[in-house]
């Protein structure tokens, strides 16, 4: 295996309690590797009863997916026909879907007008 020369890893391990609290670098070679993922579902948690618009999907939608690459919780899912479905355990109601939508097949809808069940 080979040695890391660099000591960049060996700073972002130390505890938080040996980091500075405002850390200075001279320019960017001096930042530390950080990881970048794409959001999982649901990261945020679940919504709870917090959320005061809910996005609907109307029966024209087209199938395109923008929703689902603009959906910044992951919470949009792609059925087996290519259909969409929105999981409302974890959406926030942050509307983007609705927004970016071509076709204007989303519907943001007041949680208090929608009777489940």
């Amino acid at each position: 295996m080979a040695e890391i020369k660099s000591e960049k890893w060996k700073k972002i391990n130390k505890s938080k309690k040996e980091r500075p609290e405002i850390q200075e670098y001279k320019d960017w070679e001096e930042l530390s590797p950080i990881p970048i993922s794409l959001p999982i579902k649901g990261s945020m948690g679940e919504t709870g009863d917090w959320r005061t618009f809910r996005p609907v999907i109307k029966e024209d939608c087209n199938k395109c997916g923008i929703c689902w690459m603009y959906c910044p919780e992951g919470v949009i899912i792609r059925k087996e026909d290519g259909s969409f479905e929105i999981d409302l355990k974890y959406c926030k109601g942050c509307g983007i879907c609705a927004k970016e939508c071509p076709t204007n097949n989303i519907e943001m809808l007041r949680e208090s007008d929608i009777k489940d069940g």
